[in-house]
């Protein structure tokens, strides 16, 4: 009987500080989720259930027959532990099928979890009957009763054993199936232990096992990202050594107290750690180095990693794997790198209001180009991981300028590509061109003499005037197509408001015809901007047609124009019924077009040749009540005092004009 005392000692002992240890764990690193608040609940009763067993065996070696005190606090530990084990297992386990494995639990499964709840109230109310005493938690034998109730520990065991069977049967990851069957393996020993076991020992081993498997894959494989702060893993094994080395000190004062003192057995005991100091430090110290090296290492490898993630030359894709990697690296519940820093953008925050934010700026030099941030799901960051993320904010600002400069560099070949292309493709145009142009000259000139013959009958008439339409419509196409082709040729400095003037003269007799108006709003000072007038030109007309025929009749089209002192805007504004959000990402592609008998090529003529100029083209639809189009072209005003092309061909045309 002496040595099962023993066993249940050591026990009672290694399951209190196994559970300790791991609700630790799940303190540190605790997320929003009920999974993480079950299971800390599920340990600490088991915690209850084991630190009041040590409690009643101490109190016995130390007292022979407890006081009445001490009676009722193991015994209130040891009830607490016993009466919601069941309750704790089955949601437990459900929740994390539910949320860690997002399977699928019916409704009257979870009724069913939910109701055990009630069995703490049940249990009572049979203890209560079964000693025929009052409902009163003061009475030391009501408790007593209550512990003799064990065998719900017994049951406890069996409903986990059948949930983690089916989940390692079911589990996809080695690591998830490597610890459920444990798992199962333990909860099997304890049913075990109950049939077979002569007494309690056995099954309190048992129930130590489950505890001690969690601890082990959440130091070795990180399981559920309890270990993944090494650090407080670290100070978690330094205190359990601590107590035990403590335990051990007063056990050893209690054996020699009859013939020396315990204090001075614990100061002997607790000085002669100075001496194991350095054989501990030349023991743990190359362990210690070589965790150190394998941190830097994992570090220097992601940001190896980012690096090539630079190379591809997308910013956003950068960030946004850095924020990933970064977060599944360190266990993080969530990680924002801003670049540049938005200061009307709210700070992040831990999820759940639990755990910690680290803020790390981003910095080139001495200017701050963003900013780190990382939150926890529980405890504050360890000085592992605060290193980590600073070593990282060093480097990213080196791998964002390399991701802008291949940026650049591919937009560079791709504009590159484009114009050769584009050449080609002007070059291929004009042949075309110059192929088709002189049969369709010679088929219209035929046409044109037939329609003047004033004996053609009517049925012929009509065809010749059919196929003379088409032959113009064709050669329109052709002419239209060799602009787009061609590039355009900036010439001096050309007044804007002055191109704008003759485009609306042009265009409004036409727009009258449709009932519509056609207004010019521009500035009393021209501005001049550096184009050829034949660009400019067809640059406002493409608009100007675009937005006359969009009009209904009786409807508006509105052009103005703004100095914005370094730039000129033009503005083409309709009343028509808008433009989709489909349609409105590929009106300035080539051959995109809505009308039925359109080329697609004219608001491409009108986004090249802005781009030429150096400026910038942008749509916006709706503007008011659903409808509408705006359509802006900002180009850069040309500086200097010299005469514009306007001015020059207004001369030109008018010789009076040119000064004395």
């Amino acid at each position: 009987m002496a040595f099962l005392f023993y066993v249940r000692l050591i026990a009672l002992t290694a399951g209190t500080l196994v559970y300790l240890f791991l609700i630790a764990l799940i303190l540190g690193h605790r997320r929003p989720r009920l999974f993480e608040r079950l299971l800390f609940f599920l340990a600490l009763a088991l915690l209850a259930i084991y630190g009041g067993g040590l409690l009643q065996i101490n109190a016995e070696i130390q007292y022979g027959s407890p006081p009445q005190a001490t009676q009722f606090l193991y015994h209130s530990l040891l009830a607490l532990g016993i009466l919601f084990i069941i309750p704790f297992v089955v949601q437990t386990h459900m929740q994390y099928v539910r949320q860690v494995r997002h399977g699928a639990i019916s409704v009257w499964a979870r009724g069913i979890a939910y109701a055990l709840y009630l069995l703490p109230v049940f249990m009572l109310l049979y203890v209560s009957i079964e000693t025929r005493t009052h409902f009163t938690w003061g009475a030391a034998g009501f408790l007593a009763a209550i512990n003799r109730q064990f065998a719900l520990v017994w049951v406890a065991a069996i409903i986990a054993g059948a949930f983690q069977l089916r989940i390692a049967l079911t589990a996809r990851e080695s690591t998830e199936r490597s610890v459920f069957w444990w798992l199962f393996a333990s909860s099997c020993a304890i049913v075990l232990a109950w049939v077979l076991g002569p007494s309690v020992a056995f099954i309190e081993i048992a129930g130590a096992l489950p505890g001690a498997i969690l601890v082990r894959y959440s130091l070795r494989r990180n399981f559920l990202d309890f270990g993944a702060q090494r650090n407080l893993v670290y100070a978690l094994s330094a205190t359990v050594l601590a107590l035990l080395y403590l335990a051990f000190v007063h056990r050893i004062s209690g054996w020699l107290a009859p013939v020396f003192p315990p204090e001075a057995t614990a100061s002997v005991l607790l000085f002669v750690l100075v001496f194991l100091f350095e054989p501990l430090e030349r023991a743990i110290g190359p362990a210690l180095h070589r965790t150190l090296r394998e941190r830097v290492d994992r570090w220097q490898r992601l940001a190896v990693d980012l690096q090539e993630e630079a190379r591809h030359g997308d910013v956003a894709q950068l960030l946004a794997g850095a924020e990933r990697r970064i977060r599944d690296e360190f266990s993080l519940a969530s990680v924002r790198i801003s670049v540049p820093r938005d200061p009307a953008q709210p700070p992040l925050e831990s999820p759940g209001g639990l755990g910690h934010v680290a803020r790390v700026p981003l910095k080139k030099g001495r200017e701050e180009i963003g900013l780190l941030e990382a939150a926890t799901t529980g405890s504050y960051l360890t000085g592992e991981t605060t290193a980590a993320l600073e070593f990282l904010a060093e480097q990213l600002p080196a791998m964002i300028d390399l991701c802008r400069l291949i940026e650049e560099k591919v937009r560079l070949e791709r504009e590159l590509a484009e114009r050769e292309r584009l050449a080609m493709l002007g070059q291929m145009a004009a042949t075309v061109t110059h192929n088709l142009r002189n049969p369709l000259g010679a088929m219209k000139t035929v046409l044109q003499v037939q329609l003047e013959n004033p004996d053609l009958p009517a049925d012929v008439r009509q065809d010749c005037t059919l196929v003379l339409g088409e032959v113009e419509r064709m050669s329109a196409k052709l002419t239209q197509l060799l602009h787009f082709a061609k590039p355009a040729v900036n010439g001096r400095r050309v007044g804007a408001a002055a191109i704008a003037g003759q485009v609306v003269a042009l265009f409004r007799p036409d727009a009258e015809r449709r009932g519509v108006r056609l207004e010019l709003q521009a500035a009393a000072e021209d501005a001049p901007v550096q184009a050829s007038e034949e660009a400019l030109s067809e640059i406002l007309s493409n608009l100007v047609v675009n937005a006359i025929e969009a009009q209904p009749e009786g409807g508006c089209v509105r052009v103005r124009l703004a100095n914005g002192g370094s730039q000129l805007d033009i503005f083409v504004e309709d009343d028509g019924p808008g433009i989709s959000p489909d349609a409105r990402a590929k009106i300035f592609q080539p051959f995109f077009t809505t009308k039925a008998s359109g080329t697609g090529l004219g608001l491409a003529i009108v986004a090249r040749r802005v781009s030429e100029m150096g400026g910038t083209i942008a749509c916006e639809s709706p503007i008011t009540e659903g409808r509408g189009t705006r359509v802006r072209v900002s180009l850069p005003i040309k500086a200097g005092n010299g005469p514009s092309e306007a001015s020059v061909a207004s001369e030109r045309a008018d010789p009076s004009l040119r000064s004395g």
